[in-house]
């Protein structure tokens, strides 16, 4: 019995010394996102005296605000070790639900609700799918977006609905804001807090990081594994509802096209943030940053004369290189919790 506890005490401190170091890696990835992003705007705004005006700051967060809502929910999905591949398409039909409901006189609110509910709907079918299905996430997902994306098309049709049939103030507040900063991505930013406080304060926000991390350990730690899925995938879906309708208000346009491909943006810059694809590590405020950064660049390749088709070629380049440092980082915490379990022994 004197023996056994030193060594129980001895893991238990390696443990809390790799979380720590896991912890403080991602945080300086962070970090790193941040500094790219300032100097990439900064080199810009040399280039270029009218990127950071009011109206191009204004342009700039505005961008990035629906790729932000969608990836802070894609976020808590990737980090329970699943991923959402319908969003784009869940985005789409709930932006074209909130445009109809708004074209035949609806109330704005009730058009978001609307979305919102549409988007809870087909996050409760995939969550339902991937946690008692026990069906592979990539292949529900990716169904589901074809599922999705087919429901939206033939409901749609060759129809479409522009910013002259929607209510002036709606669309007005889809571009409206205070001072630079848009009413749009003070919603983002406020979803983005209480999501963040809930992941970080809350024991079910918690368990997502262990469920993540360790699949069996949390399930015979006694976390509710599909229980906490579906919740993930409920959220999700509730984001990506709410973007449609912001989508709507931002852009005032939606046909049977809105929102197609845009699943790889928004993994894209999920996994650009620092959220691991293997689930348990990363936050959705590095998420929101690998959103900012890549929608940046949409901005900051025409500030600087450089043609847009390079877009897609930089976004690829990123996500490789994110993909790299994630590999290199669990492989480096390996090796220093292997070497201080060797010391402990």
């Amino acid at each position: 019995m004197t023996v056994t506890a030193p060594r129980e005490a001895a893991a238990e401190a390696s443990g809390t010394g790799a979380t720590r170091l896991v912890d403080r890696v991602f945080k300086m990835r962070e970090l790193a996102i941040l500094v790219v992003f300032l100097v990439m705007i900064g080199v810009t705004r040399a280039g270029n005296s009218e990127f950071l005006s009011e109206q191009g700051i204004k342009d700039l967060l505005l961008n990035a605000t629906i790729l932000v809502l969608v990836a802070t929910g894609q976020s808590l999905v990737v980090i329970t070790r699943n991923v959402d591949l319908s969003v784009g398409s869940t985005l789409g039909i709930s932006a074209f639900a909130a445009g109809l409901h708004l074209q035949d006189g609806g109330d704005p609110v009730v058009a978001v609700a609307l979305a919102v509910l549409l988007g809870i709907g087909f996050g409760l079918l995939n969550g339902l799918l991937v946690s008692l299905g026990q069906v592979p996430a990539l292949v529900v997902t990716l169904g589901t977006l074809y599922i999705i994306r087919g429901i939206d098309s033939v409901w749609v049709g060759s129809r479409q609905i522009t910013a002259a049939d929607l209510p002036g103030g709606f669309v007005d507040f889809g571009s409206g804001g205070i001072s630079a900063v848009p009413y749009l991505a003070l919603i983002a930013l406020a979803v983005l807090v209480a999501t963040a406080y809930y992941l970080k304060h809350f024991g079910s926000g918690r368990e997502l990081y262990a469920l993540g991390s360790n699949p069996e350990a949390a399930r015979l730690a006694g976390i509710p594994v599909r229980k906490r899925i579906l919740a993930a995938y409920t959220f999700c879906g509730a984001l990506a509802g709410l973007a449609g309708a912001l989508y709507l208000a931002r852009f005032g346009n939606v046909d049977s096209g809105t929102g197609t491909g845009y699943e790889l943006t928004v993994v894209s810059a999920v996994v650009v943030g620092g959220v691991v694809f293997t689930g348990g590590s990363g936050s959705v405020y590095g998420a929101a940053l690998g959103a900012l950064l890549l929608t940046s660049v949409n901005s900051v390749l025409p500030a600087l004369g450089v043609s847009s088709v390079w877009v897609l070629a930089i976004n690829g380049i990123l996500l490789i290189l994110a993909i790299a440092v994630d590999r290199i980082v669990a492989l480096r915490v390996a090796s220093a919790l292997k070497k201080r379990n060797a010391r402990h022994a």
